[in-house]
């Protein structure tokens, strides 16, 4: 891992610092908190010691000096203060990204119309099942990915990278994508002709769909100037469970992937071009938009309806 890979990598940083300030608070709560503790003891009761001298000789010293003398003897150095001290926070920051909701932000346009460039969107990082922080390897088995689901996923080209598509195919399916329509195990997906989108970042309009993906009712865009073969796709694992040619492809899901397409079937890079994903890559499954970036930068109060669940 580069540099650049590390810097990218926000998981690990976060367990970096979730154990360096963690061996700091608690050496500081068995180590040097005993320590403090041990040496205000000795010098409240030479303190005391004098205290009860002088007011034997008539003399009456202020109590708060006291007060002040322990809550000095007491007091973190500054270096334990200022790290240390934030170990219950990172924690609790890791160990909702690593087993509950991470978020992610939308960088491209592959998941329109139901994803927008700058949505803030929630992933539930369990409903796949428990997966150890940072080497991403599954303990405990909950659910499977379905067809349909809106998954985050390592791309399996570049680990350090997430990448956020649509599940086509399960393990055994056959996918078949000809001239722009999708036939899942022999059965054909329906479509119903919506209103032309317009994407605001390029400014052009797509021919949009409603999909059912075997019950799963979505939106996606076709580009009628895009071909329908897949141009150039990679020499992948497991490329010779596909087939290409000039209509498009058909491809046989291997055991323990799966197959992935954006909603913006003419501008996304996917499994056609990459490959399958296998279960090892999966990062969890997209649910929740909870902010887009506009609102925030730009004061776009209009997207402030993107707020919510998505199909």
């Amino acid at each position: 891992m580069n540099f650049q890979s590390f810097l990218g990598n926000f998981a690990l940083i976060l367990f970096i610092l979730t154990v360096f300030t963690g061996v700091i608070w608690f050496f500081d709560l068995f180590v040097l908190a005993k320590k403090r503790q041990a040496a205000a003891d000795a010098a409240l009761a030479e303190y005391d010691a004098r205290r009860d001298k002088l007011s034997a000789d008539g003399l009456k010293l202020d109590s708060a000096n006291r007060e002040e003398l322990k809550a000095s003897l007491l007091r973190q150095p500054g270096w334990v203060e200022y790290t240390g001290s934030f170990f219950p926070v990172i924690l609790l920051v890791f160990c909702l990204r690593s087993f509950l909701y991470e978020p992610f932000k939308i960088p491209s346009s592959s998941m329109l119309p139901t994803l927008l460039v700058g949505d803030l969107i929630l992933v539930n990082k369990y409903t796949y099942g428990i997966r150890l922080p940072i080497i991403n390897k599954k303990i405990i088995e909950i659910n499977q990915p379905q067809r349909g689901d809106v998954m985050v996923f390592k791309y399996p080209r570049d680990m350090t990278l997430d990448y956020i598509k649509r599940v086509i195919g399960v393990p055994g399916d056959k996918i078949t994508y000809k001239n722009k329509r999708l036939t899942v195990n022999g059965q054909e997906v329906s479509y119903k002709e919506l209103p032309d989108f317009l994407d605001e970042e390029r400014l052009t309009y797509a021919k949009r769909f409603e999909e059912n993906l075997t019950g799963v009712q979505h939106q996606i865009l076709n580009d009628e100037r895009a071909p329908t073969y897949v141009q150039d796709p990679h020499n992948f694992p497991h490329s010779d469970l596909c087939s290409f040619d000039l209509e498009g492809f058909t491809c046989t899901v291997p055991e323990g992937h799966y197959f992935m397409m954006g909603d913006n079937r003419d501008n996304s890079a996917d499994s056609r071009y990459w490959g399958f994903v296998p279960d090892e890559n999966i990062v969890g499954k997209a649910f929740g938009i909870w902010m887009n970036q506009n609102v925030i930068t730009n004061f776009d109060l209009k997207k402030l309806n993107r707020i919510g669940s998505f199909k």
